[in-house]
């Protein structure tokens, strides 16, 4: 690991102030579960690195008066999964709960599972992140089917952010400058790279995620379904998120449904949507959401399997966040 300063503010203006406006120079710290094995293995090589968990704006769950929950970046996954404003959210509680790791619920943050960088092993040992030939012709088997038409052909890894894209979320982010505030829509966090200069969230280098926003919900027609290899923390092959509005007679009025672990964002499926509209939730209209989903999947030479398991992880989110029983991964 190389060597580097380390800051430790305790408000939101001195962690901005902090942040270098170059790439690369700074980093920010929360739980450590990524940027910990970043640094380790020299894929980023900080000169600063600044600890957020000081902050105390950024470590509290608050209800504002219109009934939207308000998360800070800060607040570890295990507080929001016991958290009660997140009964009416068990997309983002399944999110969590498929992790099924005591340290990893315990130790990460939600800004930093809904900002870690791509699990691509290529990356991860050495590569560049952007597809120089490697991916293409070398083990592929667990990257993207959809949305790789161009050198970005790995997936990404958070498992949180189909859920608060589906339940259609903000994010507060402040900087570059003092007094700089403004909310996105979670979805609009993310890019696809075009070069190495890149990277997969739009977000300036001294720019922070302060706060996850989630809308008031009257109903709890949402879920996450995750296809796993089994149970363990290790990350899912492919999995959606659904999030249903359904009239008095059970009809589907609107549904947003994000399938994760499948394109290098979440990818944000409005064929899906269409394929539920004005219909009941059943195995057949769930199914054929699934299909809608992947339908423009182009698979890699060792992943075409993964179209399968989209299919199926669309479905039974839909199924789940309808009530019904999907059974187990």
């Amino acid at each position: 690991m190389k060597n580097f300063e380390y800051a430790a503010p305790r408000t939101e203006a001195q962690v901005v102030e902090l942040l270098s406006a170059a790439p690369g120079r700074t980093e920010i710290l929360a739980g450590g579960t990524d940027l910990v094995g970043l640094m380790k293995k020299m894929i980023v090589t900080p000169e600063l690195v600044v600890n957020i968990m000081n902050v105390d704006s950024l470590k509290v769950i608050d209800q504002d008066e219109d009934g939207s929950v308000v998360i800070g970046a800060a607040v570890t996954l295990d507080e929001v999964l016991a958290h009660p404003y997140l009964g009416n959210y068990p997309a983002i509680t399944d999110a969590i709960l498929g992790i099924s790791s005591m340290q990893l619920q315990s130790q990460g943050t939600l800004g930093g599972e809904v900002c870690q960088r791509p699990r691509c092993w290529f990356f991860r040992n050495g590569d560049p992140l952007l597809d120089q030939g490697q991916v293409s012709s070398g083990d592929n088997r667990f990257h993207a089917i959809l949305g790789n038409q161009g050198p970005a052909k790995f997936v990404n890894s958070s498992r949180i952010s189909p859920a608060l894209i589906a339940l259609d979320a903000q994010l507060r982010v402040v900087g570059p400058g003092e007094g700089d505030e403004q909310f996105l829509q979670i979805e609009d966090l993310f890019r696809v790279p075009r070069h190495a200069e890149q990277r997969e969230l739009v977000l300036e280098p001294n720019q922070l995620v302060t706060h996850v926003i989630l809308p008031s919900l009257e109903s709890r027609h949402n879920a996450t379904y995750e296809v796993r290899h089994g149970v363990g923390p290790d990350y899912p092959l492919a999995a959606a998120a659904a999030a249903l509005e359904l009239d008095d007679s059970g009809l589907v009025q609107d549904a947003r449904v994000v399938l994760g672990q499948v394109a290098p964002t979440p990818w944000f499926s409005k064929e899906a949507g269409v394929a539920l509209r004005g219909r009941m939730v059943n195995e057949q209209t769930a199914e054929m959401a699934g299909v809608a989903a992947v339908n423009a999947a182009t698979p890699l030479s060792e992943n075409e399997y993964k179209v399968q398991l989209a299919k199926v992880a669309v479905k039974r989110a839909i199924l789940r966040a309808a009530g019904f029983e999907t059974g187990g991964f």
